[in-house]
C-alpha cells in the first residue's frame, strides 16, 4: 500500500474541487429542494461539500465541475409560497450544471492557503401544484404546471485553510448574486431572486496511511429582502459531511449526507403562508475516482442523497457528478 499512500499524499495536497456557491456551492452552491424558504428554495445547495472540504490546494488554477439533479415533491395538505401564488401538492425536478473557477494564490495568508473562485452554471426547473392560489387577484388554478431553463445566479467565494499533519481547516465566505433566470410569475426558477451571504467552515481528517477520510463542512447563511415578492427568507443553517475510504491508489468509496434546519422563520410583507420554518436530513453513498491526464491529477467522484426528516419542505432525492479538473500551477513567486 505505500505507492496508495504517497499518492493519496501528493493528491490531497494538490487536488480539491470546489462547489458552491453555492452555492456551494457552493455554490454553490442553491437552487430548489426546500421550504420554508420562499417558494422551497434555500440559497445553500446541500450536500455541494463532501470529501476533502477543508484540504488546501496547491497553488494554480482550477475548474471543478458540477452536474445536479433534484426531484422532490410535498403534501398536498402543505401550503408553499412561489413568487405571486400560495401552492398545495408541489412537486419539482432540477437539472443544473455549474462551472467554478477557482485561483489558488502563490502565498500563504496566517498562515492558510487562501483561493477565489466564482460558481455560475445553467439548467432546467421544471415545477406543477395541485392547487394554485394567486396572491395578487385571489385567482384559483388546478394542477398548475411551467417550466425554465436559463442561466443561474453567481455565487463569488473566498476561503482560506490550513493543514497540520491529518488535520485540516477551512473558513470561507459566500453569496448570491440574482442574475439567474426569475420570475415571481412563475413556479419554476433558476435564480433565487434575492441577495444571500454565508458564512462557515470546514474540518477533514486525512491519513495517508490508511486512506481513511471525513470532512464536515457548517455555515450560516443570511438571506436578503427579495424585492418582486416582499419576502424574506428566515436565517438558515447547513451541514455537509462524508465518511471515506480509499480502497486503492484510485479507487475511493463512503457515506455522505447533510442536514439542513432554518434557524429564524421568514418574514416580510409579502409572506402568506406564516412563520414555520423548515428543516431535512438526507444520507447516501459516494464514489470517487482519481486519474492522471496531461501530467496532471483529477478527481472524478459521484454521490446521491435521499431525504428523510423532512418538515414544511419538499423531499426527494439528489444527484451529484463532480469532476475536479487542474489548470495548471500558479507561476512561482519572484
Amino acid at each position: 500500500m505505500k505507492r496508495s499512500h504517497v499518492f493519496l499524499d501528493r493528491w490531497a495536497r494538490s487536488v480539491r474541487w470546489v462547489a458552491a456557491p453555492l452555492v456551494f456551492s457552493i455554490t454553490l452552491f442553491f437552487y430548489a429542494s426546500a421550504n420554508a424558504d420562499e417558494g422551497g428554495v434555500p440559497f445553500w445547495l446541500s450536500g455541494g461539500y463532501s470529501s476533502f472540504a477543508a484540504v488546501p490546494l496547491q497553488p494554480g488554477w482550477y475548474m471543478p465541475t458540477q452536474l445536479y439533479y433534484y426531484n422532490g415533491d410535498a403534501s398536498g395538505t402543505k401550503s408553499f409560497q412561489r413568487g405571486d401564488s400560495v401552492n398545495l401538492g408541489l412537486s419539482s425536478k432540477l437539472a443544473m450544471l455549474f462551472l467554478t473557477p477557482t485561483w489558488v494564490p502563490n502565498e500563504k495568508w496566517f498562515g492558510g492557503q487562501p483561493s477565489f473562485a466564482l460558481t455560475f452554471g445553467g439548467g432546467w426547473n421544471s415545477t406543477s401544484a395541485n392547487v394554485s392560489l394567486s396572491t395578487l387577484n385571489g385567482t384559483q388554478t388546478l394542477n398548475r404546471s411551467d417550466s425554465d431553463s436559463g442561466g443561474s445566479d453567481l455565487y463569488p467565494q473566498a476561503q482560506i485553510a490550513w493543514n497540520s499533519g491529518n488535520n485540516n481547516w477551512m473558513a470561507y465566505i459566500t453569496g448570491d448574486m440574482p442574475v439567474g433566470s426569475y420570475s415571481s410569475t412563475r413556479l419554476s426558477n433558476i435564480g433565487i431572486g434575492h441577495t444571500a451571504i454565508d458564512v462557515g467552515g470546514a474540518y477533514t481528517y486525512l491519513n495517508n496511511t490508511s486512506g481513511f477520510e471525513t470532512s464536515w463542512t457548517a455555515g450560516v447563511t443570511y438571506n436578503g429582502m427579495n424585492t418582486s415578492t416582499n419576502y424574506q427568507n428566515g436565517v438558515d443553517s447547513h451541514l455537509d459531511w462524508d465518511v471515506s475510504q480509499f480502497l486503492s491508489q484510485n479507487w475511493q468509496v463512503g457515506i455522505v449526507g447533510y442536514v439542513y434546519y432554518q434557524l429564524t422563520a421568514d418574514s416580510g410583507r409579502g409572506d402568506h403562508v406564516g412563520s414555520f420554518k423548515s428543516r431535512v436530513a438526507s444520507i447516501g453513498p459516494e464514489v470517487g475516482y482519481s486519474f492522471t491526464m496531461g501530467g496532471l491529477q483529477w478527481y472524478a467522484n459521484l454521490r446521491g442523497y435521499w431525504e428523510f426528516w423532512a418538515q414544511n419542505r419538499v423531499e426527494g432525492h439528489a444527484v451529484f457528478a463532480t469532476l475536479s479538473i487542474p489548470l495548471g500551477p500558479a507561476p512561482a513567486k519572484k
